[in-house]
């Protein structure tokens, strides 16, 4: 969609080649970028919070972020956490305060693995809401969203998290209640469920859409694709697109992408080294 829209807006003349790179949920081709086109100034590749998670927990092999160059990230499907519709937790809070008071009788359902990006949402929120203990947290890893709120609509889960896109049907149709929605502001269609933020735990937590480019381009030629990608982000194309895929916009672009990556990182690292995913 990004290459589309560059070439329709005229930021560039020739078709836009996409190119999919299995393998290693990302990793082949950050690793085709590192070793063999390291200084090629007309690739862009497409990244997400899978890949900084990867990163964090060394599962690509030895890669890290400083490896290559971190263009901007301009959507985001945001997290949210959600509960079954009769469950006697009526807010964010009532639910933190649940698991601090017991962890043993709160367990989470999500559609990743162990280590996960949904298992790390659920971490990363206790974490910020003062809960330290994040071996404690009960988390069971299904395969996919589906499956998760199965879970959690059946009463074998006490709540559940995972993108907003995957279980936007469930929240319409009344099967769950989402307690908050893990991004910067109310979302649009969803004005009703409120964030994590207005709930007093400050925590973005976004499956963000976004690019890097090769390490050893110049810095005229990473110019080059910020700019580009800020224009992509505040064209009509976009917000087109995020509508049609569900996502909300989440800008950040250079030096403020680049904070945020490693910041990312950081968080992740920690949090992966508690549970013993990493050593």
């Amino acid at each position: 969609q990004i290459g589309r829209i560059l070439q329709e807006i005229g930021l560039e003349s020739n078709l836009v080649q996409v190119t999919n790179m299995a393998g290693a949920g990302g990793g082949v081709a950050y690793t085709h970028v590192v070793g063999q086109r390291d200084a090629d100034p007309e690739l862009i590749v497409a990244a997400s919070s899978a890949t900084t998670t990867r990163l964090a927990q060394n599962a690509f092999a030895g890669m890290t972020a400083d490896q290559v160059r971190w263009v901007g990230t301009i959507g985001g499907d945001p997290g949210v956490i959600v509960v079954g519709k009769d469950s006697p937790f009526q807010t964010l809070g009532d639910l933190v305060e649940a698991v601090k008071a017991d962890p043993s009788a709160v367990s989470f359902a999500g559609g990743s693995a162990v280590g996960g990006f949904d298992h790390l949402k659920v971490l990363m929120l206790m974490d910020r809401a003062g809960f330290e203990d994040a071996k404690a947290i009960k988390y069971i890893g299904l395969d996919g969203g589906a499956d998760a709120i199965t879970q959690t609509v059946g009463g074998f889960t006490q709540a559940m998290t995972g993108d907003i896109s995957e279980i936007q049907g469930f929240i319409r149709s009344g099967d769950v209640r989402a307690l908050a929605v893990l991004s910067d502001e109310r979302v649009a269609g969803f004005e009703d469920i409120p964030t994590a933020k207005e709930q007093g735990v400050d925590l973005v937590a976004m499956n963000w859409r976004g690019l890097y480019a090769p390490k050893g381009i110049s810095d005229e030629e990473f110019a080059r694709w910020t700019d580009a990608l800020r224009k992509v982000a505040d064209s009509e194309q976009w917000q087109q697109v995020m509508a049609e895929n569900g996502l909300a916009p989440y800008t950040l672009i250079g030096a403020d992408f680049e904070a945020f990556v490693n910041e990312n990182i950081a968080e992740i690292t920690e949090i992966s080294r508690e549970i013993g995913i990493i050593q």
